[in-house]
């Protein structure tokens, strides 16, 4: 009986505990319920519009891309067929509706988390991205472009401290220069000057010991140059000390070696032509061909020498046209015929001349003979 009774009294004891159990889950539930933040009817349309789940479990990424494809849906620059001006600003005022929720959400949740960051100096990164470094105010759309434009004019202005400082580092070094070459050229006048008045004081000593006495034409004036009355005096004694001391004009040079080049492929051209018979063979005609594409190269050459020419050259008159190849092709190939002529032609006078001396050489011993027998015969007669 006691035994019965024992457990009996243990048994309750157990669904006792039991209930207590079950009921201390429900108030932990429902003190979790309770603590979860409610989401207003505005807010739960705002996450509704996005196609967002209600609950506020999203995050800023898929907030964002939800945000992004509704408007491309509806933006009225979008050039889509369901664009709508009216309800991308619905979406748009959804999505900071829901941009400010998570962050009041973030910024309860986290506060612990807040304040161990910031014990080891470093701030959370979306504290960071709402500061703006303290400029601007509004919505957090308004704050960025004036913390944009903030950028743009302290980029700006410094930008323009950098261009100062390196034109000021700039003027610093060229006034540097400048004083240097300034230090240089005295340096040279000074010695240029010490010079001249050495050779002046030699002169003046030699003249007093009389060493230019014995010079033709002393005493009288210079008559090196003669006188030309369309030029300035300096200007044409300047020209005949040029010309006395070997200068030569730049387009003089350059007219020269347009000479001497083109008398060289032309040359060229007139041997290799010679050469080669009238009728040429494959192989000969080849060897021309080969010829030809040597002399076009140095005519390319030789082309911009003529427009180097006409550049600088202080005549109109004076200036020449490009070589072209065919016709120096053409004006070898006729050279070489007349060539050939005069060659044959003076071969045949070589044969005329010495037919004649043959007819000369057979006709000397029959005159000698005639004149041998004519004595012979004036002598028999005188007998």
């Amino acid at each position: 009986m006691s035994c019965t009774l024992h457990l009996l009294v243990a048994r309750s004891d157990f669904c006792h505990g039991r209930c207590l159990l079950l009921l201390c889950r429900q108030s932990l539930l429902l003190r979790a319920f309770s603590s979860r933040p409610q989401i207003s009817r505005s807010l739960r349309e705002s996450y509704r519009l996005l196609q967002l789940p209600g609950e506020g479990g999203s995050s800023p990424a898929q907030v964002k891309e939800a945000y992004l494809r509704l408007a491309k849906l509806y933006h009225p620059d979008s050039g889509a067929a369901t664009a709508d001006a009216v309800l991308f600003a619905r979406v748009e005022e959804a999505y900071r509706a829901v941009l400010a929720h998570q962050s009041q959400t973030k910024k309860r949740d986290g506060v612990k988390e807040a304040e161990d960051e910031e014990s080891k100096g470093m701030a959370p990164q979306h504290r960071h991205y709402l500061s703006y470094e303290g400029v601007g105010s509004g919505t957090p759309s308004q704050r960025e472009r004036q913390y944009r434009q903030f950028r743009v004019d302290r980029a700006a202005e410094q930008v323009l401290d950098y261009r100062q400082r390196e034109h000021e580092r700039a003027a610093a070094a060229e006034g540097a220069l400048v004083e240097r070459d300034m230090r240089q050229r005295s340096r040279k006048i000074k010695i240029t000057q010490a010079v001249d008045r050495l050779v002046e004081d030699l002169i003046q000593e030699s003249m007093a010991r009389g060493d230019f006495r014995n010079l033709s034409g002393a005493g009288k004036p210079l008559s090196k140059f003669e006188h030309n009355p369309y030029a300035d005096p300096m200007t044409h004694n300047l020209n005949r000390i040029l010309i006395d001391n070997g200068y030569q004009p730049p387009w003089i040079v350059t007219q020269r070696d347009i000479r001497e080049t083109t008398a060289t492929f032309r040359s060229r051209l007139l041997e290799g032509r010679a050469r080669l018979g009238d009728p040429m063979t494959p192989k000969e005609h080849s060897q021309w061909e080969q010829l030809c594409g040597s002399v076009g190269e140095e005519l390319v050459k030789l082309n911009k020498m003529v427009d180097n020419f006409n550049l600088i050259v202080p005549m109109l008159n004076m200036q020449m046209v490009h070589f072209s190849l065919a016709r120096e092709i053409d004006r070898a190939e006729k050279a070489a015929h007349q060539h050939r002529q005069d060659q044959e032609k003076e071969r045949e006078k070589e044969r005329e001349r010495r037919k004649e001396e043959k007819k000369r050489t057979n006709a000397a011993p029959r005159l000698k003979d005639t004149k041998q027998g004519l004595m012979s015969w004036m002598q028999n007669l005188l007998r």
